[in-house]
C-alpha cells in the first residue's frame, strides 16, 4: 500500500512527497531569488512574486498531508544503527525542516497581508490574516528573510547528513527515501 512504511523504505506516497517538497522550495526559491530579472512595477515581476507566494502556500498545504503520512506507521529502521546523538540530531533536524515548511508560509501570508494586498492560492483568494500594516509587514518580511537564509542551511545540512550517510557510514538512511526499483 502506498501509505504504508516497509522494515527498509518509507511508503511511495512519503518518498514522493519529499522529492517533491524539494522541488518545490527550489521553486520557491528561485521565484523570489530572480524577481529581479524583471523591473519593479512590472507585469513580470508582479507574475513572479505571485508564483513565489503561490507555491509557498502549496508546500503549507503539502507538508501538513506529509505529516499525516508519518502518522502511518514506524519509519524504516535505519541499518546499521547510528549513534544515539546522531539519532536525536536527526530527529532535530526534521522537526526544524517541519517548522521551517510550516513558518514560512504563514510569515508570507502575513506579510503580503499587512501590506494591504491578497493572496491568490491557484484562482482562490484567501482572506488576509491581518489587517493592513505597512511597518509591520517590513518587520515581518526581516522575519521572512531570516527564516529563508536559516531554510537554505537547513536543507543543505540535510542533503549533506543523507550525502555523508550515503558515502561515508554506508548505511541505508538514504536509500529508504528513494523510490522501489522493481
Amino acid at each position: 500500500m502506498p501509505w504504508k512504511n516497509s522494515e527498509s523504505r518509507y511508503s511511495t506516497i512519503s518518498v514522493a512527497l519529499h522529492w517533491l517538497m524539494l522541488v518545490l522550495l527550489v521553486a520557491v526559491c528561485a521565484t523570489i531569488e530572480f524577481r529581479g530579472v524583471f523591473p519593479k512595477g512590472s507585469d513580470g515581476r508582479t507574475l513572479i512574486k505571485e508564483l513565489h507566494f503561490m507555491l509557498g502556500l502549496t508546500v503549507f498545504v503539502l507538508v501538513w498531508l506529509r505529516l499525516f503520512a508519518r502518522t502511518r506507521g514506524e519509519a524504516p529502521k535505519i541499518v546499521p544503527a547510528p549513534p544515539q546523538w546522531q539519532a536525536w540530531l536527526a530527529t532535530l533536524m526534521h522537526v526544524a525542516l517541519y517548522v521551517f515548511m510550516i513558518a514560512m508560509p504563514i510569515l508570507g501570508w502575513l506579510i503580503v497581508s499587512a501590506a494591504g494586498h491578497s493572496v491568490s492560492f491557484y484562482g482562490i483568494e484567501l482572506a488576509p490574516l491581518i489587517g493592513e500594516d505597512k511597518d509591520l509587514a517590513k518587520q515581518i518580511e526581516g522575519w521572512h528573510v531570516l527564516g529563508a537564509t536559516i531554510g537554505y542551511w537547513l536543507v543543505g545540512l540535510h542533503a549533506l547528513a543523507g550525502i555523508f550517510h550515503h558515502y561515508v557510514m554506508r548505511d541505508n538512511t538514504a536509500m529508504r527515501m528513494m523510490f522501489h526499483r522493481r
